[in-house]
């Protein structure tokens, strides 16, 4: 692991000398970017920080956030990042210290590849206004009363049976019920996995093993590995798996149009926009996602998160077991099929609100843009109503919750209009969309591609 004035990795030479008593370089290791951007690859990675270039390469086997999202930033400015991502960075950039092999040299641009310093600069001064003014500060009142309401609908929903019997319009409620809380319940876990919450993080990891473990039967670790990759590089191919379709559709300008040249065709994309209601909303958590949970656990050997998702299907069938007759065959069919309903009614919950704020945006691959720009392009907001606030755990504020990701979510609608008054200033776009425009984006937008890629494999 490269130190300051040491070898590095690679086993190139630092230029200077050690890091200095106050966590600076006693000597003078400096590099351009030109260096810099040479460790980009999986065994060879240094990433810059506020104009310090740390090496990465063995640690980021370690990182706490996983290694993927880190090695996104590899032979880039992480500056941004870094900040947005951690609760407290002067308290981890003591971590960083036995990392740092020099800084970059006095006559090079703090941005690389010719990012635009005044908007940097200028989202900087915004955040550091965020910071003042108390927005990344949570109300616990709030998450308290959010909590509450899901653990609520449980209750009634057992209540339901409990007092007024198992018909089938009974049961198909209660799923209804259940389902509005594992809603919930995953826009709850999603502010905890952020550290959007707590001061302090152990307490925000908890209460995401119990919200997403117990009341979810998911794995916390699965969920924040794959999603910090997503915030990091939103809508970039290889780096985002939000936009891994696994060749089951081909999404945005470019990827189409790849295929059709190749003659790749897995499947017939021109009718993707149709397909998509059959294996999209319908499978995505009660196939795609619990194979995935299941498979990462188990490699990863996570017994901690598979204790906590057993808790919920012990739960379950506990509670709603007794209600449905007295022949265990029977009994087990209908827990069954009631669970069944409930996983498929939040698939559908959840890929409609997850996917109406990203995928008719831009994708491509990486293009080293700024944290503004990067996120404002792959990302839209939808108008705010108490119902659409609701109905999306706030990711109508989808610009301002990528740009600020441990913001409580009760502050986005604050922050929102000095954040469209920055993107008005550098001319970025800053989308916003009724609920319904939004929705039926998303099936043009596959329908787009659909088409792109026929053109492209017959006439390319």
């Amino acid at each position: 692991m490269g130190g300051g004035g040491q070898q590095t990795e690679s086993g190139e030479p630092a230029k200077g000398g050690g890091v200095g008593p106050d966590g600076g370089l006693g000597g003078s290791a400096v590099y351009t970017w030109e260096e810099v951007q040479r460790h980009s690859h999986r065994g060879d990675q240094w990433l810059v920080i506020d104009r310090k270039v740390y090496n990465i390469t063995q640690w980021a086997k370690r990182h706490p956030g996983g290694i993927r999202v880190i090695s996104h930033f590899a032979g880039e400015d992480a500056t941004d990042a870094f900040t947005a991502f951690h609760l407290d960075p002067n308290f981890v950039r003591k971590f960083l210290k036995p990392l740092l092999i020099g800084e970059l040299a006095p006559t090079e641009p703090s941005q690389d590849h010719g990012k635009n310093a005044a908007l940097v600069q200028d989202f900087q001064t915004l955040r550091d206004r965020v910071e003042s003014e108390g927005l990344l500060r949570a109300r616990l009142l709030f998450f308290s009363l959010y909590l509450g309401h899901i653990l609520l609908l449980e209750a009634l929903a057992l209540g339901l049976l409990w007092v007024w019997g198992t018909s089938w319009s009974l049961t198909l409620l209660c799923s209804l019920m259940l389902a509005t809380s594992q809603a919930q319940a995953g826009w709850l876990q999603h502010d905890f996995g952020h550290l959007s919450v707590f001061k302090k993080s152990s307490w925000n990891h908890v209460l995401q093993k119990f919200v997403i473990g117990h009341l979810k039967g998911a794995s916390a670790n699965w969920w924040n590995h794959r999603h910090f990759q997503h915030h990091a590089k939103p809508n970039v191919f290889s780096k985002d798996p939000d936009v891994n379709s696994l060749h089951v559709f081909v999404l945005g300008d470019k990827q189409p149009v790849e295929y059709g040249i190749k003659k790749l065709k897995y499947l017939p994309y021109h009718h993707q926009h149709q397909y998509f209601f059959l294996i999209g909303p319908p499978l995505l958590i009660p196939v795609y996602f619990h194979i995935q949970i299941l498979r990462t656990m188990f490699l990863r050997q996570d017994w901690v998160d598979l204790a906590w998702a057993m808790t919920f299907y012990l739960r379950f069938f506990c509670c709603y077991y007794p209600f449905f007759g007295s022949s265990k065959m029977n009994s087990s069919f209908i827990v069954f099929k009631l669970s069944t309903v409930l996983e498929n009614n939040t698939s559908h919950w959840f890929v409609w609100v997850t996917q109406m704020n990203h995928l008719p945006m831009e994708m491509d691959h990486e293009r080293h843009q700024d944290w503004l720009t990067m996120q404002l392009i792959a990302t839209c907001n939808i108008e705010q109503s108490t119902f659409n606030d609701w109905f999306s755990g706030h990711l109508n504020f989808q610009i301002e919750h990528h740009l600020f990701p441990t913001m409580p979510r009760h502050n986005y609608h604050l922050v929102a209009p000095l954040v469209r008054t920055l993107c008005e200033k550098h001319g970025v776009s800053y989308q916003v969309k009724t609920l319904q425009k939004a929705i039926i984006d998303v099936v043009r937008s596959l329908k787009k591609s659909g088409d792109l890629w026929l053109d492209a494999y017959l006439h390319k």
